[in-house]
């Protein structure tokens, strides 16, 4: 059990900072950006370019490009353009490339740029090519949705309703993460994938997709898979599917963009990995030899995200609970039901703040937030005006 919990302590320290550098990465894109930047500059094909631009440089790794991602989704942008940034963003960026360099050598480097990019663009065309386009309904004039405060407990806030959407995959996705790499080492992989190009391949992608890996830190793995026999396309399909998809990842995508686009996202990466790996082995035939690699502690700031880290998603679990238990909390005698449309509501982040708001209030015994068709039930003693109130103060138009 001890390297277990090791493995999953080593995981979190390694998350953490990029999972709330992200976070906050998202919540100060939606105060700083112009109202309605979003839905004008991340939709259409050029709007997948411009995710793709914008993640390619960031220095974003797996875990932490989810809340910047679906940040820009609950904005407005199309799903093509948060698939396309979630697909590229966290398998490159400068450090990465840089430290690609120095182990793999720069022509893995610059294929594995040209790769993110390349993939991040598919993956996003083929999304929107794919996937339902909202309807383009107007909202109502006489109650338009404000424009968020440009404070920064604004973006701490929008931030934190990110990280709450999708708390339970990401201590799924850390707990397996953590169980696989204890029962599968690396050198496992190499000696059972070395003999043969494709279960080389293979075996690469299936450990990568489940795992958190940063697509810095895990260069020097992936040299060292390389170097104990598998092929040098082995390492660019690792540090392609492994920063890109997490079982993390994976649940944040299905629960915000739905079936059609997971498929898409997991396909892209799947065959545009194995493709581009068979690419590079033809161009840039490699020889590496076994990299030095150093364990050292985690830094203050590693030690410091985690612990908050781990307290948000105790926070977090607590607030479900509560929620949970008050929507079974009967009615006291006389209480009165009372139901209200809600517009604005893009998520499930949505539901927990809108649940939250209205819970807080005395008058309220129990609430019901309901995403599709976009309702909010409450018991208590709470009048329709006093509801629409709340509704309003929460963000969402009352209808």
């Amino acid at each position: 059990m001890t390297p277990f919990l090791q493995s999953t302590w080593a995981i979190t320290l390694e998350l953490a900072p990029w999972l709330l550098l992200g976070a906050i990465i998202a919540g100060v894109l939606h105060v700083a950006l112009p109202p309605g930047f979003v839905k004008r500059a991340f939709v259409g094909r050029r709007g997948v370019l411009t995710a793709v631009a914008l993640g390619v440089p960031l220095p974003l790794c797996s875990c932490g490009v989810i809340p910047a991602g679906l940040g820009l989704k609950k904005d407005g942008a199309s799903d093509g353009a948060a698939v396309g940034f979630l697909i590229s963003t966290p398998q490159t960026g400068v450090d990465s490339v840089l430290v690609s360099a120095s182990f793999l050598g720069w022509p893995f480097a610059i294929f594995k740029l040209v790769a993110a990019g390349l993939t991040g663009l598919i993956g996003g065309w083929l999304t929107d090519a794919i996937t339902d386009p909202e309807p383009l309904a107007p909202a109502p004039a006489a109650a338009p949705v404000e424009a968020p405060p440009r404070t920064l407990g604004a973006a701490w806030a929008h931030a934190i309703e990110v990280l709450r959407s999708i708390w339970k995959w990401l201590v799924f996705g850390v707990l397996l993460s953590a169980f696989i790499t204890t029962v599968l080492p690396p050198s496992w992989l190499a000696s059972v994938g070395g003999d043969n190009h494709l279960i080389g391949l293979a075996m690469a992608l299936l450990i990568s997709i489940p795992l958190y890996v940063c697509a810095t830190a895990s260069v020097p793995i992936a040299a060292a898979l390389v170097a104990g026999g598998l092929p040098a396309g082995a390492a660019l399909v690792f540090l392609m599917a492994g920063p890109a998809t997490n079982l993390a990842t994976l649940g944040a995508v299905y629960r915000t963009l739905g079936r059609k686009a997971l498929s898409v996202y997991l396909g892209t990466i799947v065959i545009g990995s194995v493709v581009l790996a068979y690419a590079f082995d033809a161009l840039f035939p490699l020889s590496i030899t076994a990299p030095h690699l150093h364990v050292h502690e985690a830094s203050l700031l590693a030690q410091a995200t985690a612990v908050l880290l781990v307290g948000m998603m105790l926070w977090f679990a607590s607030e479900d609970m509560r929620a949970w238990l008050g929507r079974r909390t009967a009615a006291a005698p006389g209480s009165a039901s009372l139901t209200i449309g809600v517009e604005g509501m893009t998520c499930q982040g949505c539901v927990r703040k809108l649940t939250r708001v209205l819970g807080e209030d005395a008058r309220v015994q129990s609430v019901t937030v309901e995403l599709e068709p976009g309702t909010a039930t409450v018991e208590g003693g709470l009048d329709a005006e006093s509801l629409g109130t709340l509704v309003r103060s929460a963000g969402f138009v009352p209808r």
